[in-house]
């Protein structure tokens, strides 16, 4: 399995704790180890709290929690740069993908941008949810799209061959910038005609998406799957089974977005839980389309 995004990093910036810490982290060391997870995306999540002139700051400090704590203190973790890292796995190995959430951290500044590139970001998603530099936010009142300095921002993303995560933008800004991206992706939501959360994807987004070899990682966030009291691992079958019929089968993947949230599907709480939902996508789902939701579709789409 391949999950395209969690919160790891943040609560071990906020929290103070080590990768190692079972009780404070959803994902840690020891549930990667017990689960079927191959490559696990780390995000640097940058909170609104933080003033502006500490965000880039606070962002270094997450990067560098990310290889003190993970990547140099466990042996079986990997980084991963680009596809054939992905590819070389050993059996025994987990890759871990440093990934960004939101532009907010680096202002108007494209040296920043570089400088979080050269640290080994390989996802940039553009905005959390509100207005800066790049994009206005899923949440702003007024939607003004992708900025002037944000179709440059995509430009620069195109060119190293960055996934561009399109998670948190806003309407005008997810449509705008498909016109200029080449390697999309929607790290973590899920369907809107069936949930009808503002972060998750209508059928013209995910038309577009499909139309732009983009990727779709589906959330287990419990307010993104249903709006019942008690969500189960069927309710989010529903947003995997809609996207097949759809035609998207070949476009989505997982998302959980552990550790940035409160509630999950029940049966889905902890990597380990990913033996469970495999185990249910076999019974409902040809073998050879499990496999593309898991892994193949995420690795086939790999900028590099």
């Amino acid at each position: 399995m391949i999950d395209a995004h969690c919160d790891a990093l943040w609560k071990m910036w906020s929290k103070r704790v080590s990768f190692f810490n079972r009780e404070e982290l959803t994902v840690n060391y020891h549930a990667l180890k017990n689960s079927p997870i191959k490559l696990q995306c780390f995000a640097i999540y940058i909170p609104e709290s933080i003033p502006q002139k500490d965000k880039f700051g606070v962002a270094l400090e997450m990067v560098e929690l990310f290889y003190s704590e993970i990547i140099d203190k466990c042996e079986e973790i990997v980084q991963i740069k680009n596809k054939n890292d992905l590819l070389a796995l050993a059996p025994d190995e987990i890759g871990a993908m440093l990934t960004l959430e939101g532009l907010d951290a680096i202002g108007n500044d494209m040296h920043k941008l570089d400088k979080l590139l050269s640290l080994g970001v390989r996802m940039v998603g553009l905005t959390w949810n509100y207005k800066n530099a790049v994009s206005a936010g899923v949440l702003d009142e007024l939607d003004t799209g992708l900025s002037v300095f944000g179709e440059n921002v995509v430009r620069k993303l195109n060119e190293e061959k960055i996934w561009i995560d399109l998670a948190h933008i806003s309407y005008q800004g997810f449509f705008d910038t498909l016109k200029l991206a080449k390697h999309p992706i929607v790290s973590h939501a899920n369907v809107y005609s069936i949930t009808g959360h503002k972060r998750n994807l209508d059928d013209h987004q995910i038309k577009a998406l499909m139309n732009q070899n983009g990727w779709i990682g589906l959330t287990y966030v419990k307010e993104f799957v249903s709006d019942d009291d008690k969500v189960s691992i069927e309710d989010f079958c529903k947003h995997m089974i809609y996207l097949i019929d759809y035609g998207a089968g070949d476009s989505i993947g997982i998302g959980s977005d552990f550790d940035g949230a409160d509630l999950y599907v029940q049966e889905l709480t902890s990597p380990e839980d990913f033996t469970s939902l495999l185990s249910r996508m076999k019974e409902l789902l040809p073998i050879n389309i499990c496999n593309k939701i898991a892994y193949e579709n995420f690795i086939r789409k790999f900028p590099t």
